[in-house]
């Protein structure tokens, strides 16, 4: 079958959108103490690239509602990648073409951020619209490769930076451009379908009348923070917090983390109908609660970093468990739908992640106590997940 007719090539190339948007989101923080250390940014302002990361996602998502139909699925996500590859090409150029390394690399995160905006908003209603069984499933594996994207991204360039030393960092930012620049193409050739050529679209002004859906958005808000919080600052923890080398904390740190959270999706993925999901959440949530108590309360270093490793674990469901229940509860949402819970994890994203650093930055730049006050996002997490399940019986 010609790859132009064949929908599991599509499937494949929105695995690699997902780990590109893996590199998007996890290979910056690898370098969050050399920004530091070099350009002399302060913690607070390397905290806030991922606000401008997650922000210009979120400005996207907003957008993406009413332009993604009108240019349609396939130029939307190759222009994505297009953006991708020209984000790590500016990362390694442009701190240095600016009086302030700091906008250069704020701009090359906005570069960048776009592409991951677009693609988070597009793969999941393109895996959606594929003619396959088991949408869940589907949708858990699909999300276990934006895990199996980061494992790729700390591994290689905790490689790298050994081969070729840290300060080689610039020449790595660019070797990533590589995977985005290729699945542009490979998008040129795949057969799309978009959710709305199924008929299976429901009004904005629908959805936002639905209490469901507005749960939905708390649910994605606390999962994106819960799991960013902790992955965006797994490295620098490690490093400085815990006072272990950058290669041991990388490895440990969000690699570890990763690793649990694809192990997760995967189980997900093959135990999800046996388990009903929003008791599942439940569980995962209590157990996230747990894991950030024992990354910052626990004085021993391998106690800490178990703790990042089951928070992974922890929040592997959540992502993927929400599109999940999102689907079977409002199952004609369409891209609208999509895009709107993408703007909502992508709140928390920025979020978490944020949070930690002001309070980290606070408190003499404690990363501990950082982490700690994250874990007031599983607990709201708990409470969304209660009113989840009172509103399912009232409907």
């Amino acid at each position: 079958m010609s790859i132009k007719n064949n929908y599991r090539h599509t499937i494949y190339a929105c695995y690699i959108g997902y780990i590109t948007q893996a590199i998007i989101n996890n290979f910056a923080p690898l370098l969050f103490l050399t920004f530091h250390n070099v350009y002399n940014i302060p913690l607070e302002k390397i905290g806030l690239l991922v606000t401008v990361n997650f922000c210009t996602q979120l400005l996207v998502d907003m957008l993406s509602v009413k332009f993604v139909g009108r240019i349609g699925y396939r130029a939307a996500v190759v222009s994505a990648h297009v953006l991708a590859a020209v984000g790590f090409i500016g990362l390694g150029i442009l701190p240095d073409l600016f009086g302030s390394p700091y906008v250069g690399l704020c701009i090359a995160v906005i570069f960048y951020a776009i592409g991951g905006g677009l693609t988070e908003v597009l793969i999941s209603p393109i895996v959606e619209a594929c003619p396959t069984d088991n949408k869940s499933a589907a949708m858990s594996l699909l999300h276990s490769f934006y895990c199996w994207g980061s494992v790729l991204v700390v591994l290689v360039s905790t490689l790298l930076f050994k081969i070729m030393g840290i300060d080689s960092w610039k020449v790595i930012a660019c070797l990533w451009a590589i995977i985005p620049a290729l699945n542009a193409f490979y998008f040129t050739q795949v057969p799309i379908v978009s959710l709305e050529e199924k008929g299976e679209s429901m009004g904005i002004g629908m959805l936002l009348r639905n209490k469901v859906f507005w749960v939905m958005a708390l649910l994605m808000i606390c999962s994106g923070a819960s799991e960013l919080a902790m992955s965006q600052w797994a490295s620098a923890f490690a490093e400085s917090g815990l006072h272990v080398s950058k290669a041991a904390g990388d490895l440990a740190g969000p690699c570890f983390f990763a690793v649990l959270m694809g192990l997760a999706r995967i189980v997900h993925a093959k135990f999800g109908e046996k388990i009903e999901l929003t008791k599942y959440l439940f569980f995962c949530a209590l157990s996230c609660i747990c894991s950030y108590l024992l990354a910052a309360l626990s004085p021993i270093a391998v106690l800490s970093l178990l703790g990042c490793g089951i928070c992974g674990f922890s929040v592997g469901a959540m992502w993927p468990g929400t599109f999940s229940l999102a689907s079977e509860k409002c199952p004609q949402g369409g891209t609208a739908m999509f895009a709107l819970l993408a703007l909502a994890g992508d709140t928390g994203c920025s979020l978490g992640p944020t949070v930690v650093g002001y309070v980290s930055a606070a408190l003499s730049d404690n990363l501990k106590l950082g982490l700690l006050s994250a874990v007031v996002f599983p607990i709201l997490l708990l409470g969304g997940l209660g009113l989840c399940r009172g509103y399912s019986k009232d409907m």
